[in-house]
């Protein structure tokens, strides 16, 4: 709803509508509904968790502002609070060394920038964007990799892995592909952030063609540089 809401001006709501297979009236009944509770309460609480958190010096995280705010009498849950606080972008300080899973490469040849931070799509299988995360776990850290489609949001493919290798994210897209071998994937742009992991180049952005050699046999791509 809120794509269209961005761009009415521009096209109108019934050609974007009946382009996004979504009836005119769904869209002016969402517009015109008034905010819920929760939306309600979510707008009365923003200015408190973004108080708490200035009045201790921007080094609160959502634990402690939680826990702060239910001492002044609000009854709101933890989860509420990392949600506001992330829409906030508010963020506590962490101790210890920040886990890095993307090394920016100043050596290697980046490729052409083919969507030029326009992360939108018409069409599913048009743009795929991916990326590396991780999650401490009582072993150690756990490593996942992501590729997801702009169009619907959906995670097309995934891998997890106990250590961070150039692997896991080929591994990711060639699941992605074997996932929608039998839809139409010509001028799919594959977008990924800049940076290396055992010397392969993450800033891809590729065209389905040429033969990635290592790793991921099989999979077809074309280099868009």
């Amino acid at each position: 709803m809120s794509f269209i809401s961005a761009h009415r001006e521009r096209w109108g709501v019934e050609p974007i509508c009946r382009t996004l297979e979504v009836a005119p009236s769904t869209y002016y009944a969402a517009a015109n509904r008034p905010p819920c509770a929760r939306q309600v309460g979510d707008q009365a609480l923003r200015p408190e968790v973004a108080r708490v958190h200035k009045d201790n010096y921007g080094v609160y995280g959502a634990h402690k502002v939680w826990r702060q705010l239910n001492r002044e009498g609000f009854e709101v849950g933890r989860d509420r609070v990392r949600r506001l606080m992330r829409k906030l972008q508010l963020a506590g300080v962490r101790r210890g060394k920040v886990k890095r899973t993307t090394v920016p490469s100043e050596t290697s040849e980046r490729p052409q920038d083919l969507v030029e931070r326009t992360f939108m799509a018409t069409a599913p299988n048009r743009l795929w964007v991916a990326d590396l995360t991780y999650v401490s776990a009582w072993t150690g850290f756990v490593y996942a990799a992501f590729v997801v489609d702009v169009f619907s949001r959906r995670i097309v493919g995934w891998r997890v892995a106990a250590s961070l290798r150039a692997e896991l994210a080929l591994d990711a897209l060639e699941m992605a592909i074997w996932g929608r071998r039998s839809q139409q994937l010509d001028g799919l742009v594959h977008h990924s952030d800049r940076g290396v992991q055992g010397g392969f180049n993450r800033s891809s952005q590729h065209r389905e063609i040429q033969r990635i050699v290592g790793g991921c046999s099989g999979l077809l791509m074309e280099s868009s540089s």
